[in-house]
């Protein structure tokens, strides 16, 4: 055992050489030509000074007459993005390219409830973009995006008419010919955006989550959370041979069976430590391929201890960084829409899970902006 009192004498920090007693000590000068070639560039503290392109291009889009909107003015919205007050069928939405959209509705959950309170908590969160500092793209500079509030739902109290309101209002979207980014609300209302984004043709998919969410229908319903890609599957609309879902982990791993008969590429969150982030990514490129592809992030496919907000957490899972790294991968992907669901904000007396859900959202929003960015000409 390491006695404290034979621990040997600290030993002074190397400073290259450098002996503070000896009397010829250099002097050490700024570079005078340096100093004034800044002090000329930065000194006014104009826009102008700026010569980076993107930077250039950011500052921009964000400032008008050198100010921006405050963080804690205004109507809240997901990424501080405009609101438009518009139904999807009106002529001001098919004018976006992008929808956000909040869908909080949370029947179908099997354990904790609360995630209908899932849009209004990222809403309020503010320190979140708009600049992406990895792929340097203000994304709402590429495209034409809003929040557009809430799926109207007729009952509070039936699953089945909720998710008939949510493919409805989806359909309307999908005539737009908007991309939708939808928070939820739990996992099931995945299974209805699905449903009528996919119509035309199948989609792939991006699952982050601790769960594969492929089980049969429990206790008499096909809509609840745990089942929503098992039923896009044998709806038609969503091929199990262009699914990756990364993260899985936990007890109910024997519902999942769906999952492997059916071809999706299941990698746990222990064969991402193992194999590391980039052969995950690698292999997630591999399956999605350049069709179409959802990405939906669930927020328990985080360790709760980065995201303790929702209503099924699972010890175990994936850091901030890897799942941000992972969505932002799929930059080069043909995504046609995404969503964040199941945070659960009474769960968290920090606003952890909301902060995390909200970085997330703008990374699914920054990827799905420059797969459908408008090029000049085209």
């Amino acid at each position: 055992m390491f006695a404290w009192d034979d621990a040997p004498a600290p030993v002074a920090p190397d400073r290259g050489g450098y002996d503070a007693d000896v009397a010829d000590v250099r002097e050490i000068t700024m570079d005078q030509e340096k100093l004034e070639a800044l002090r000329a560039r930065f000194g006014e503290g104009t826009p102008e000074e700026m010569e980076t392109p993107h930077f250039v291009e950011a500052y921009n889009t964000l400032f008008e007459g050198g100010s921006r909107k405050k963080p804690w003015e205004g109507v809240s919205t997901f990424l501080d993005l405009p609101y438009v007050d518009a139904a999807p069928d009106a002529p001001e939405f098919a004018e976006l390219d992008v929808a956000l959209i909040g869908v909080p509705m949370d029947l179908g959950v099997t354990n904790r409830p609360g995630a209908r309170f899932g849009p209004r908590a990222l809403r309020t969160i503010e320190r979140v973009g708009p600049y992406h500092h990895t792929h340097n793209v203000v994304p709402q500079g590429l495209v034409k995006a809003a929040d557009v509030g809430d799926v109207p739902m007729r009952s509070r109290y039936s699953l089945e008419s909720c998710h008939e309101d949510i493919r409805a209002y989806y359909d309307m979207v999908r005539d737009a010919g908007v991309i939708p980014l939808s928070v939820g609300g739990d996992h099931s209302i995945t299974q209805s955006i699905m449903a009528a984004i996919g119509r035309d043709e199948p989609m792939g998919m991006i699952h982050i989550d601790a769960h594969c969410d492929t089980a049969p229908p429990l206790e008499g319903s096909k809509f609840q959370h745990g089942g929503p890609f098992r039923q896009a599957v044998l709806d038609g609309v969503l091929d199990p041979d262009r699914c990756v879902q990364i993260g899985i982990r936990g007890a109910a791993e024997f519902l999942w069976e769906f999952s492997y008969v059916s071809g999706m590429t299941v990698i746990h969150a222990e064969e991402v430590l193992a194999g590391g982030l980039q052969r995950t990514i690698d292999r997630m490129l591999e399956v999605v391929g350049d069709g179409p592809t959802y990405v939906t992030f669930d927020v328990d496919g985080l360790d709760p201890v980065f995201a303790p907000g929702t209503g099924t957490p699972e010890v175990g899972g994936l850091q901030t960084r890897e799942a941000a790294e992972i969505i932002r991968a799929a930059a080069g992907c043909n995504l046609i829409g995404g969503d964040v669901v199941e945070v659960a904000p009474q769960y968290d007396s920090t606003t952890n899970t909301a902060q995390t859900g909200a970085q997330m959202l703008f990374e699914i929003f920054s990827v799905l902006a420059l797969s459908n960015a408008q090029v000049p000409g085209t």
